[in-house]
């Protein structure tokens, strides 16, 4: 089953070629399809690979006591490994120093997952019955991109959500909704946001997610692969927000050693 995890702790071709018209009905249901049977081979059609994620983590607070500012938590620095399908992370600097805390861990905060496939399977899965909604046309990278809205209801959900402290935490499966944009030539999504629906147990709860994809090379091939991503995660006491940025992909060697020194 692929599910991605929000855990919280205590803390455009040119102009004249752009499609002009809002698309019929079977017009716009055929680029979904498109999109679906791209998305769901995805996992499949990726290699093993390594990357560096790099991550900047926020709260919303008072600046200079005069207004609410994004504030800098701190940076995290992590090993991402792409191999047989699965993701793993390594945390390997904080703040610029090495780290034994795992990036897992309940202690380390708020982390997010499922980038590479694990959102895009959650919509497309036929099983999840998302709606879809053809919403606009826009011009990304000069190349014409279709905009569509999207929902998947609790009852077909498989978004698993954890709130809460240590030792209390709570979770719940919920329905989540947002918008894609989808390359009207390759049917590739190259931009998605994903919130969350009603959590019963924390309802000021909510959580968005942002990832823009582009064409990487890895090994001699280019794929298309997340390079940025962002969350943002409201609550009763406060917001959080992280903004990742994907970096150096490579093939996946099990032999391996990087470098991680400090402040690199």
């Amino acid at each position: 089953m692929h599910r991605f995890v929000h855990v919280l702790t205590g803390m455009v071709l040119v102009a004249s070629l752009m499609p002009a018209e809002t698309p019929d009905s079977t017009d716009a249901a055929a680029l979904i399809e498109k999109s679906r049977q791209i998305s769901m081979a995805y996992i499949h059609s990726l290699p093993d690979f390594m990357c560096t994620e790099v991550v900047s983590r926020y709260r919303l607070g008072n600046a200079m006591g005069m207004r609410l500012d994004w504030l800098p938590l701190d940076k995290l620095t992590v090993s991402l490994s792409y191999f047989q399908q699965h993701e793993t992370h390594e945390l390997k600097l904080l703040d610029g120093l090495p780290t034994d805390r795992k990036f897992n861990s309940a202690d380390i905060g708020m982390t997010s997952t499922g980038e590479f496939g694990g959102i895009l399977t959650s919509i497309f899965d036929p099983a999840s019955r998302t709606s879809f909604r053809w919403r606009s046309w826009k011009t990304l990278h000069d190349r014409p991109v279709g905009v569509y809205v999207y929902q998947v209801e609790q009852g077909h959900s498989k978004y698993y959500v954890e709130t809460g402290k240590p030792g209390k935490m709570r979770s719940a499966i919920v329905g989540f909704h947002g918008t894609l944009e989808i390359d009207h030539d390759s049917g590739e999504v190259i931009h998605l946001d994903h919130v969350t629906g009603h959590v019963p147990s924390a309802p000021e709860f909510k959580a968005v997610t942002e990832v823009d994809y582009d064409k990487v090379e890895v090994a001699g091939s280019r794929y298309m692969l997340p390079v940025h991503s962002q969350t943002r995660i409201d609550r009763r006491n406060g917001a959080m927000k992280s903004e990742s940025e994907f970096q150096d992909y490579r093939k996946f060697d099990v032999g391996s050693k990087l470098d991680f020194g400090a402040d690199k």
